[in-house]
Formats: C-alpha cells, sequence, structure tokens
C-alpha cells in the first residue's frame, strides 16, 4: 500500500492535556508535507492554526472529550466555537452513561443535535467501544446511523482500550451506507494501518503514523 494513500487517510492528532504550541506547528507542518487527511487538535489551538495555515491544512477538533458525560448545550457550545475558529471536523464524545442505562434515543437526540450544528462540516461520533457491549454497540451503529452523522469513530485514546478489527466489522454490518468508519487508539504499526484501511476504515485517528512512515521514533511521546 502507498505512503501517500495510508497518510491521505489519517487525521494527524495531538490531544495531550500539555501539548505545545512547539508541538501544534510541528503536527501541522507534518500534515501539511505529508497532506494528512486533516490534523486532530485541541479546540484552545484551532484559531492560531486556522490563522498559520488557513486553507493549507484541514482542522478536526473534540467535543465533549474524553469522557462524554458533558450536557448537550455545552457540547453545542463547543461545535459553535470550533466551527467559528475555523475547524472544518468535529468529533464528538457520546454520553457513555446514557448508553449503559439503555437509553439510546437520548444519545441518537444528541447526535442529531450536534449534527444539525454542524451543517455540512463533519461530524464523527466517538462511541468508545472498550466500555460497551457488543448489543450497546450496534445500538450505537444505530444511532449514528439515524442522526446522520458522518462518521463513527471507535475510541478516544483515553480508554482502556482503542480500535480493534472486530468492532470495525461490527460497524461494517451495522451502520447506515452513508456512513463512515474511523478507528482510533491503539493503532502503532504500519501493518495496523493498512489492515484498518483494508477493512474499510476512511480515517485512522493517531499521532505517530507520519513517524512510522519516516522510519522515525515520534520523539513527542504522543
Amino acid at each position: 500500500m502507498e505512503k501517500e494513500f495510508i497518510l491521505s487517510h489519517i487525521d494527524h492528532t495531538l490531544l495531550k492535556a500539555y501539548s505545545t504550541w512547539e508541538d501544534i506547528v510541528k503536527l501541522c507542518d507534518e500534515a501539511v508535507e505529508f497532506k494528512t487527511a486533516s490534523v486532530c487538535i485541541p479546540q484552545a489551538y484551532i484559531k492560531r492554526v486556522h490563522e498559520r495555515y488557513n486553507t493549507k491544512i484541514n482542522i478536526c477538533t473534540v467535543v465533549g472529550f474524553p469522557l462524554g458525560y458533558n450536557s448537550t448545550e455545552s457540547k453545542l457550545l463547543e461545535v459553535k466555537n470550533a466551527l467559528e475558529d475555523g475547524a472544518n471536523e468535529i468529533d464528538m464524545v457520546i454520553n457513555i452513561s446514557d448508553v449503559k442505562n439503555g437509553d439510546y434515543k437520548k444519545v441518537e437526540s444528541e447526535i442529531c443535535e450536534l449534527k444539525k450544528a454542524c451543517g455540512d462540516k463533519v461530524l464523527k461520533v466517538i462511541i468508545e467501544t472498550c466500555y460497551l457491549t457488543e448489543e450497546e454497540k450496534i445500538e450505537m451503529c444505530k444511532a449514528v446511523t439515524n442522526a446522520k452523522a458522518d462518521y463513527i469513530k471507535t475510541s478516544t485514546g483515553f480508554g482502556t482500550g482503542g480500535a480493534t478489527m472486530e468492532d470495525i466489522l461490527l460497524f461494517k454490518n451495522h451502520i447506515g451506507p452513508e456512513v463512515k468508519i474511523k478507528a482510533a487508539g491503539g493503532v502503532k504499526s504500519i501493518d495496523d494501518l493498512e489492515a484498518f484501511i483494508d477493512a474499510g476504515c476512511s480515517r485512522i485517528g493517531t499521532s505517530s503514523a507520519v513517524s512510522m512512515l519516516k522510519g522515525e521514533k515520534n520523539d513527542l511521546g504522543y
């Protein structure tokens, strides 16, 4: 699989709490050089990145991150601010407690509201698979589809587990035809990247794809 093809699927990511502006610039410069699908960065840096890189870079950020139990109103405000600052893609975390309580319609309603707020911008829905049963994952596939979100995403990378092939295949069997798949968390090798793309992932969220494909160690530790 060509490196350029792999990189075109990558959301080049840096979401550590201690990320510096120097770290973010390094990430963005790599994204421009290697033509990754986007950079996924903290909201606090969106405006500065947009002003520095403008249309050279596709900005993704996270909402309700990483635990998801923020109110819908606060998530909507995060979306509004992120889009105004220059983000084009939003990765939201569902309220996992609502899922565990069996209130699937409430989760679907929240996704729907955030998608309306995004308009023609991309909304990815992080369901944090490591905390869910198979039945709950299937219900989230239905919720994401019904709410007309653009992507279903496996993980925040902050939970107890990341993307697995079993979950990707489960998604493929239960999402609607318009929903795409993003794998994130625990993607640590070129073999992983190729396997997830071959399995049908349109995006992969990782901090290490560029360094892996360059044959270098990721010296930022993210």
